[in-house]
């Protein structure tokens, strides 16, 4: 039967200790009724004696939550470990957890106390705390630091003295998972009475190895996992809750462990988290970054659409996602391409896709992600409805506050190119005089409109011409991430209309 690992949350504690996160008592219960939806073991709701707010918040978080064990941090002092039982014993399940810095470069220039003073120390608070509770939790701070003969001596005592969990933090991140994984090995081998409690493990991130340290750990016997939303946490976080879990649950077969973690909670968690602490999750972060599920590669998209397990090691359902993204981009392929396509609802012929992919690659090109609404618009433009009797080659304009607008425009008809150069009162008339002398007609502009497609500054433009000819009215639509091309591409849209309806005898070269 797999081992259960208890999941201990430390996000409105050691998540809220990130630099400018400062969550209030109403954000901090949201959090964790969260917390209690996605199904945590432990809330560590803050650290009681911090400050007056820290302790409403703890007590607050005491008050409501009934199904999830709450905790509160305190030194090993009595008056820390006093205020923190003021704070939790409204709750229906509440936890003290105590600590004092085991290792020798701790005890010298922070505590300036001898072994056997934080030895003492230890015992007497963990039997105090019990005084209180029956659920006491004891962590070896800088334990990863520590010698191991201390180590195991403190581990000894305290759970003689009625600690319930025995945590093993790896404080500033010094560990690799070779050693960890060791560390806790040492314990269970050196510690006689150690299967009294639960083994925990807090790993901080410091040289990118929290999640590894803390999976080897349960690989190890660690029955408790340590750790936050997001990784956040002090200097360059924690251990992330939804990596580990992630972690456990795709390897299943590695680790041989389970948990009760609701995983179809872990993206409205995560969100939630980012939302309030202000801090933004990176896009290439693992489980619940944007890019976590999104496939830009047109060799992964391909693979991805024939078979998601072929590029997806997790389902984006799994941790609460509808489902992955295809991003479309430069290095998207046509068969993605035409999959967003029937997606959209276009039913088009293998010429129109053909003519829609080369205009997409094209804007591809200049922009990075290219949305529904891009696509949309292209579609619309480029997938022609008439005959295309002149095609643009080239444009060049140019236009400032103290030269007069200048344009020229080459265009192709059968075969041939045709250039003109023309001034006007702007950029755009100039380029509409100047495709007139080309195409050998002139036309009378009724209306000129330009919208953003998307936004951003790479925003696609879309303009739409009304221009007359013979007292008929006719438009076309021209898109491009340059305002100038997207009005050229109009018009000359507006000069084949015309030219499918009147025909070719108008043209006069």
């Amino acid at each position: 039967m797999p081992v259960r690992i208890k999941i201990f949350d430390t996000t409105l504690r050691d998540g809220e200790q990130t630099p400018g996160v400062n969550l209030n008592v109403h954000e901090k219960v949201e959090i964790a009724r969260q917390l209690e939806r996605l199904g945590v073991d432990v809330i560590e709701a803050g650290f009681a004696i911090a400050s007056p707010g820290d302790f409403e918040a703890v007590n607050e978080v005491s008050k409501v939550i009934k199904d999830v064990k709450v905790a509160s941090l305190a030194r090993a002092l009595e008056k820390d470990i006093d205020v923190a039982w003021e704070a939790v014993k409204n709750a229906r399940m509440p936890r003290i957890h105590t600590f004092i810095a085991t290792s020798d470069i701790h005890m010298k220039h922070k505590l300036r106390m001898t072994e056997e003073e934080v030895l003492e120390r230890a015992i007497q608070m963990v039997r105090y705390a019990k005084k209180y509770c029956e659920d006491v939790e004891f962590s070896a701070e800088d334990a990863s630091r520590t010698r191991m003969d201390f180590l195991y001596k403190v581990i000894e005592e305290t759970i003689k003295a009625g600690a319930t969990v025995i945590n093993i933090p790896d404080t500033v991140g010094y560990a690799t998972p070779g050693e960890f994984g060791e560390l806790i090995r040492g314990i269970k081998n050196n510690v006689p009475n150690i299967d009294k409690v639960d083994i925990s493990v807090h790993c901080h991130n410091d040289l990118g190895m929290a999640v590894a340290n803390s999976l080897v750990a349960v690989e190890n016997g660690a029955t408790q996992v340590e750790c936050t939303i997001n990784g956040l946490g002090e200097r360059a976080g924690n251990a992330a809750l939804e990596e580990i879990i992630m972690g456990i649950d795709t390897r299943k077969d590695f680790y041989k462990a389970g948990h009760k973690i609701d995983t179809t909670q872990i993206y409205r968690s995560s969100r939630l988290v980012s939302t309030l602490t202000g801090i933004t999750v990176q896009p290439n972060k693992a489980i619940v970054g944007a890019n976590a599920f999104a496939h830009e590669s047109g060799i992964h998209q391909h693979g991805v659409l024939a078979e998601k397990t072929t590029y997806e090691i997790m389902k984006p359902e799994s941790i609460g996602l509808k489902q992955n993204r295809l991003v479309l981009g430069k290095l998207s392929g046509r068969h993605a391409f035409e999959e967003k396509l029937k997606e959209m609802g276009y039913n088009l012929t293998k010429e129109q896709i053909t003519n829609a992919f080369q205009k997409f690659k094209e804007l591809a090109d200049r922009k990075k992600d290219v949305t529904d609404k891009d696509i949309e618009a292209l579609v619309e433009e480029k997938v022609a409805r008439i005959p295309e009797v002149f095609q643009l080659e080239t444009y060049q304009i140019s236009s400032g506050d103290k030269v007069v607008s200048t344009a020229t425009v080459s265009v192709r008809r059968n075969g041939n190119v045709y250039t003109e150069a023309a001034t006007g009162e702007g950029p755009i008339d100039a380029a509409f005089k100047a495709m007139e002398r080309t195409v050998g007609f002139a036309l009378d502009l009724e209306d000129y409109n330009l919208r953003a497609v998307t936004g951003g500054k790479d925003a696609l433009g879309e303009v739409t011409v009304r221009v007359s000819k013979d007292g008929r009215e006719f438009t076309g639509r021209g898109v491009s991430t340059d305002i100038i091309e997207a009005s050229v591409r109009a018009y000359l849209s507006a000069i084949n209309r015309v030219l499918s309806e009147l025909g070719e005898d108008i043209i006069q070269r």
